[in-house]
């Protein structure tokens, strides 16, 4: 598999690619704050140094495509536009969350910025995705699916039946497979035979592209390329871009399964961020004080979210039974039958 090439880009584009970068880090790291001050709790993973991928992606899709992805989702959820408030408020469980409080990190969704989740079972969001997609197909309305997941969840039985089904069924989705390399504290040859994952698809005819998933600019050209092939009516396509964490799988994981050279020499040479930075300062001529101010700024929008967050009260007790259930209206016209015990140890008949 060809790596895929870096695109070139205007000012205004690298300086928006910039911010949303940068606001995606500020929010993650002010996240961390809150964890380690016990305002966050639960399973919380952190998405520092994988900026690139969710925002060049989201450079190419339009406002009808959905997005899908796993339980590492706060990046993906700002890039798709959703509100820095909303998300912290979900995250430290407050009523102003996305979910009202009762999903937190892993279980947040916005139907109005087309984003399912964020889901805390290891690759379940991709047939998921392949729903997304068939929806789209059966709508004809023009959307595809974005459906994203990690290298570890690359090895689950149930990535390959959504691959038959997309395949076969020529559906609107694009699997994005950023490859940070590791499943948790277990690095990529220890867990996934054959290694190079972007060719797990061709057993059932999905074509695949490795992609530097630091280099916004490359995400951008693989996306495109994916995008076009998708909407020509190709069916399915895989991207795996390859990439990095900084942080631990979450942040109870202290990742001494990895030296400290190893994630600095990756901070000091790959930062998509830094990239980016560098980019705009020697073509664009960007003085270093225009970037600053746009760091303030970012930390002004996480610091506000943060207090809205504390702000929000926390959900009524009623919330627990809400949204598990939903009533059709012949369902509500129909008779409530008492049902009876058949035990005959009991005394008295008991209505269930």
């Amino acid at each position: 598999m060809k790596q895929m090439p870096s695109l070139k880009t205007s000012k205004k584009e690298l300086m928006q690619y910039y911010r949303d970068m940068l606001l995606i880090r500020r929010f993650e790291e002010r996240t961390g704050q809150l964890y380690g001050t016990g305002e966050i709790a639960g399973f919380c993973h952190l998405y520092i140094g994988q900026e690139a991928i969710v925002v060049g992606m989201q450079s190419v899709l339009s406002k009808k495509d959905s997005v899908i992805t796993a339980y590492r989702d706060h990046g993906h959820m700002l890039a798709c536009g959703m509100d820095p408030k909303g998300v912290m408020a979900e995250l430290t469980g407050r009523r102003g969350g996305y979910s009202r409080g009762k999903g937190g990190s892993m279980h947040m969704f916005s139907a109005e910025k087309n984003f399912y989740g964020g889901h805390g079972i290891v690759g379940a969001q991709i047939p998921l995705g392949a729903g997304l997609a068939f929806a789209h197909q059966y709508r004809e309305d023009g959307g595809l699916c974005a459906t994203y997941f990690g290298d570890g969840s690359a090895n689950q039985g149930q990535v390959y039946e959504a691959f038959n089904m997309a395949s076969l069924w020529k559906l609107p989705i694009i699997f994005i497979l950023e490859n940070n390399g590791y499943a948790m504290g277990t690095s990529l040859n220890r867990h996934a035979a054959g290694g190079d994952l972007s060719k797990r698809g061709e057993a059932y005819g999905i074509t695949g592209h490795k992609v530097d998933g630091m280099d916004v600019l490359a995400v951008k050209a693989a996306g495109q390329l994916a995008v076009d092939h998708v909407r020509s009516g190709k069916g399915p396509i895989l991207l795996e871009m390859n990439t990095y964490r900084y942080r631990g799988h979450s942040m109870s994981d202290p990742a001494t399964y990895r030296s400290k050279d190893e994630v600095e020499g990756v901070k000091s040479n790959r930062d998509p961020i830094e990239f980016v930075k560098n980019l705009l300062e020697s073509n664009h001529g960007i003085k270093a004080e225009d970037l600053k101010a746009m760091d303030k700024e970012t930390r002004e929008i996480c610091k506000q979210a943060a207090e809205f967050a504390r702000a929000s009260p926390l959900p009524e007790a009623k919330e627990l039974y809400t949204d598990i259930l939903i009533e059709t209206e012949s369902e509500k016209k129909k008779p409530k039958a008492a049902a009876k015990s058949t035990d005959p140890s009991t005394k008295n008949d008991i209505n269930w």
